[in-house]
């Protein structure tokens, strides 16, 4: 899939087949992108393919066989590490026990147009070996191959109408060791599997969604990628936003949003929202101490109480359905985007723990509210 060398010389220009974008992070890991972790990984072509053919089965259960690093191995391409909901703006966030399998998943693209990739569960170790942890359902199919699912499970979604502004959610399967499309378990890891749905495949469509328990990828094609609006256009759409110079309503002062690179630190021009009535004012901490420290906040404009936060720029390109202007804004997290864009994500339900789902804002990854 990908080669560092590439990295290296620009002159060669290697094809894209795609990106790999990690829902809960907006545009960057808190910390900084650094090495195999980053919030959104491109799928190179390589210089000498890599791909594997299935071979020998063998079952090894010694403690040396499971000491095998997280994310040291050579055959990891890019590292993943749970999502924390909120976490890109706290640098601090504690690191939770990891429940990705250290080999979550193998991605293969086809080396020639139209550069089809498929996913497919489990990895690599050093050896060369698919590596299942020891509580991993198993089974022999009918042609006498092996397959398996990992110990949480790869869940795949695709999304019907493509990447689009007519999008719609699909249905949530799960994708076995050998590329087959099964039906979800009961829990994320009951050892009984689900049934295997013949007429669905696990090659990946612009906007599918990937699970790997404890965080979720979406893929976008590079022809996806290419019809998406850059950084660029969200940076005018902001630009153009500050410039109708909008007032609060009450305090009079001009709001403006913040520049993309301050996306965590709250300014004071930036616009606050009530998100019980939408009505956006600019910071202000009137009312008696009790109003101001407890979540819920009286609106000046309509009496209506509830939360009281910041908007925020969504500045991770590749989560737009479309270029529309950011008319609306998640809650309760107060990330905005396009309608469309709001629209869509909180239609899709998010695999959240063993085996409850939720819509989540997709800059920041929080459950989202209520009805609105």
């Amino acid at each position: 899939m990908f080669s560092p060398d590439q990295e290296n010389h620009p002159a060669k220009a290697p094809v894209k087949y795609g990106e790999l974008i990690v829902l809960g992070y907006n545009g960057s890991l808190p910390n900084g992108d650094r090495g195999r972790r980053k919030s959104r990984f491109a799928l190179l072509k390589r210089l000498k393919a890599n791909g594997v053919k299935p071979s020998t089965v063998h079952i090894a259960c010694t403690p040396q066989a499971a000491k095998i690093g997280r994310s040291t191995e050579s055959p990891i391409d890019f590292v993943v590490t749970d999502t924390v909901p909120g976490s890109q703006s706290n640098s601090d966030t504690q690191s939770v026990q990891s429940t990705i399998s250290r080999f979550a998943c193998r991605i293969i693209c086809e080396r020639n147009p139209p550069f089809t990739a498929r996913i497919y569960a489990a990895g690599f170790d050093s050896s060369k070996n698919i590596f299942l942890g020891e509580k991993a359902a198993k089974w022999k199919t009918i042609d006498g191959q092996m397959d398996g699912l990992t110990t949480n499970g790869v869940l795949v979604m695709h999304p019907r109408n493509g990447f689009t502004e007519d999008s719609k959610p699909g249905v949530w399967r799960e994708i076995s060791v050998c590329g087959n499309v099964f039906s979800l378990r009961e829990t994320r890891s009951a050892q009984q599997r689900g049934k295997m749905v013949e007429n669905e495949s696990n090659e990946l469509q612009d906007g599918s969604l990937i699970d790997l328990c404890g965080a979720t990828l979406l893929w976008r094609t590079a022809e996806g990628l290419s019809r998406t609006p850059t950084v660029k256009h969200l940076e005018a759409l902001r630009q153009e936003i500050n410039a109708a110079r909008p007032q609060c309503p009450v305090g009079f002062n001009t709001l403006a949003f913040p520049s993309m690179k301050r996306k965590d630190v709250v300014d004071e021009k930036q616009p606050w929202v009530y998100l019980t009535c939408g009505h956006v004012h600019g910071y202000h901490n009137w009312g008696n101490k009790e109003e101001r420290d407890g979540k819920d906040r009286e609106c000046p404009m309509c009496r209506s109480v509830g939360p009281y936060v910041p908007l925020w720029l969504g500045c991770e390109a590749g989560f737009y359905v479309d270029a529309g202007p950011p008319t609306h804004a998640f809650s309760p997290c107060g990330h905005v985007c396009s309608e469309k864009t709001t629209a869509y994500w909180s239609q899709i339900p998010l695999p959240h723990g063993t085996h409850t789902f939720h819509a989540a804002c997709p800059f920041c990854a929080h459950q989202l509210a209520g009805e609105q």
